[in-house]
């Protein structure tokens, strides 16, 4: 069985060349291991690697391993699933990146949950890219209200848009969603050029990272070929 090491060294290689054939600069593309479910002990393992940005989807969990590893002061943790109003607090004080922020009274609260000293946090929005009906995610047409209004809020940074395009659905329509994806935010930023850098579009996985880095990810969110894959539940 690879290790952790390994299969980062493996997926690291992947992104590299991907980044490289798309003629894109070397450092353009970063990765974000993806842990929910993992052990504290699996991402110390990472961490010993040289990876430092985890994603996290479920709240306490991720809250428990933040603080089983608190003496990893280097660790950068972003939040990558839904949110609920009444966790934004926590989520708040916890992360530097929250990836998944899809209505406007989400992004209110974090901006006033916001520590005082904390750096600003950095914000994606998630967008619904195939209007899916079991997906997170607004709307693309919501996009030009949301992004006037979060980018005047305080304590947060606007970097740009997140999906999760269904996987199952044809290379073609998938390579598709992505191109809409980096196209979208390419005119907000023309069209919203005070509202932040917009210089994020966090989108692939450990089966399209290739796809998605052509088409323009900034953060490709890997789970399975980091971590390999997860026992079945119980």
């Amino acid at each position: 069985m690879s290790s952790i090491a390994d299969n980062l060294e493996s997926v690291t290689r992947r992104v590299q060349k991907a980044t490289l054939q798309a003629g894109r600069k070397p450092d353009s593309v970063s990765l974000l291991a993806v842990s929910k479910t993992r052990s504290a002990e699996e991402l110390r393992e990472a961490v010993a690697a040289g990876q430092l940005a985890f994603g996290e989807n479920y709240l306490q969990e991720a809250l428990d391993k933040i603080t089983e590893l608190r003496d990893l002061t280097e660790i950068d943790w972003h939040f990558i699933g839904p949110i609920q109003s009444n966790k934004t607090r926590q989520i708040a004080s916890a992360f530097s990146w929250v990836h998944s922020v899809d209505r406007l009274k989400v992004a209110r609260r974090l901006s006033e949950q916001r520590e005082t000293g904390l750096p600003s946090l950095n914000i994606c929005l998630q967008v619904n890219i195939n209007n899916e009906q079991s997906k997170s995610g607004c709307q693309p047409d919501e996009l030009p209200e949301l992004v006037s209004e979060i980018s005047q809020l305080p304590g947060l940074t606007l970097r740009g848009l997140m999906a999760i395009p269904d996987p199952e659905q044809a290379e073609s329509a998938l390579r598709e969603s992505f191109h809409k994806l980096a196209n979208t935010l390419g005119k907000l930023r023309q069209d919203y050029p005070d509202a932040g850098p917009l210089d994020t579009l966090s989108m692939g996985m450990s089966g399209d990272l290739e796809m998605a880095i052509a088409e323009g990810a900034t953060w490709v969110r890997i789970g399975t070929a980091v971590f390999g894959e997860r026992p079945p539940k119980s």
